[in-house]
């Protein structure tokens, strides 16, 4: 326990004088270096967190939840009428999928055709999505629909025609030939990857089927869930229903973009962390010259009989203080920043006339900002536990001095 004693001559200790000023210098700095590190570190979690959150939103308006590959066997009508998948599915949606190449203009790509029902399309995130451009119930057997950056590549626009090769190939009196069909493009999407709309494209199910030579028992089953956030759980299941098919979410298809983000996401942390372990060292040094200050009242406290323990814990708490003070204002300013962070890029793009954080780079609308309670949570503690452990040193220092060779070099 802390006595009312300790109480005062603590914060006696932390009051600034005249003759103290190179000492209210170093605990300034240190007051602001380790405010300054927990915000930072808050403001860059927080918009690492909402980056993530919006490639989460992006991939999985791009892809179902939880996807039933069939490999050939066809999906027994039983299993998806079971009354534990009912409750955990928003909507279930037959489709396929094929490679093929895409001809226009003199030019050749590679894409990805993905078949839906003309009555399933229009269920899809994608194309719910307020920057879809044309039909969105038009899917029907020569129609296809093309992602925005594919469509500037090839210099297509609604209403034009394209042509596809299959690899599947049409014998003829010349031998085997790649089939070719004709398509027109009925929509444009845009889902703000870059990677999926210039290599991704939709078409009607039963056109896909027949373009690739594929049948009906080939098709995947695609499950939208009611809560997404429980995948791993409602992923187990799925699986228990379908035990015979290969079952695989969002989360699993692209396992290796997000080991990458959290990789990058714990260095950043390791970092900026850093900052608040130099900042927490100037807390040694304030302390130390706070010691040698205040030799004489150590001094004096010792003679009329003041523990060491005491002394300790007075010396303690001032390094305590400082930094628990400036974890908290951190706290304060990192919060801040990162809620109004929006807010600050406007203010700053229009004063210095900058482009921060440009739409047509990153393909959001502004800077996405998700404030974790947790990593907060831990961010203090890291910083306060840093801060108690750079105060030990200078407490037992004080508590070693002898009062009497104190009092005698004064």
């Amino acid at each position: 326990m802390i006595s009312t004693l300790e109480k005062e001559i603590t914060f006696r200790f932390l009051k600034a004088r005249k003759k103290d000023g190179f000492l209210n210098v170093i605990s300034i700095f240190s007051f602001i270096g380790i405010s300054l590190g927990v915000a930072v570190l808050i403001i860059v979690m927080s918009v690492m967190n909402g980056f993530r959150t919006e490639l989460i939103n992006k991939i999985v308006g791009f892809n179902s939840h939880i996807t039933v590959k069939t490999y050939g066997n066809p999906i027994d009508e039983k299993k998806i009428n079971k009354k534990n998948l009912e409750l955990i599915s928003e909507n279930i949606i037959f489709s396929n999928s094929g490679e093929a190449i895409i001809l226009k203009n003199n030019t050749s790509k590679g894409i990805v055709l993905r078949g839906y029902k003309t009555n399933d399309f229009p269920s899809l995130e994608i194309v719910k999505n307020e920057k879809f451009k044309g039909n969105k119930g038009q899917l029907n057997r020569n129609y296809i629909s093309i992602g925005n950056e594919l469509s500037f590549s090839l210099d297509l626009k609604i209403g034009d025609e394209l042509t596809l090769l299959s690899p599947s190939g049409v014998e003829t009196i010349i031998g085997s030939m790649p089939k070719q069909k004709t398509f027109l493009v009925a929509s444009i999407y845009n889902s703000g990857l870059a990677e999926f709309d210039n290599n991704i494209a939709f078409i009607n199910l039963s056109t896909l089927e027949d373009f690739f030579d594929y049948k009906s028992e080939d098709r995947n089953l695609e499950i939208y869930l009611k809560n997404p956030n429980k995948i791993e759980q409602q992923k187990f299941i799925v699986q228990e229903i379908f035990d015979e098919e290969f079952v695989v979410s969002w989360a699993d298809m692209n396992s290796s973009l997000f080991s990458a983000l959290k990789v990058e996401r714990n260095v950043m942390f390791i970092i900026l962390s850093l900052i608040i372990i130099v900042a927490a060292f100037n807390i040694i040094s304030g302390l130390t010259i706070l010691v040698k200050n205040k030799t004489r009242d150590i001094a004096i406290l010792k003679s009329i009989g003041v523990l060491n323990k005491s002394i300790v814990k007075i010396f303690f708490l001032v390094g305590v203080i400082i930094g628990t003070s400036a974890t908290i204002f951190g706290i304060f300013l990192g919060v801040t920043f990162s809620l109004y962070i929006e807010n600050f890029r406007q203010f700053l793009s229009s004063t210095f006339n900058i482009s921060l954080f440009p739409e047509e780079i990153y393909f959001l609308s502004k800077m996405p900002s998700e404030i974790d309670p947790t990593s907060i949570f831990l961010i203090s503690i890291c910083s306060i536990i840093i801060t108690i452990i750079v105060s030990i040193f200078p407490a037992f220092k004080a508590a070693k001095l002898d009062p009497i060779k104190s009092l005698k070099y004064e």
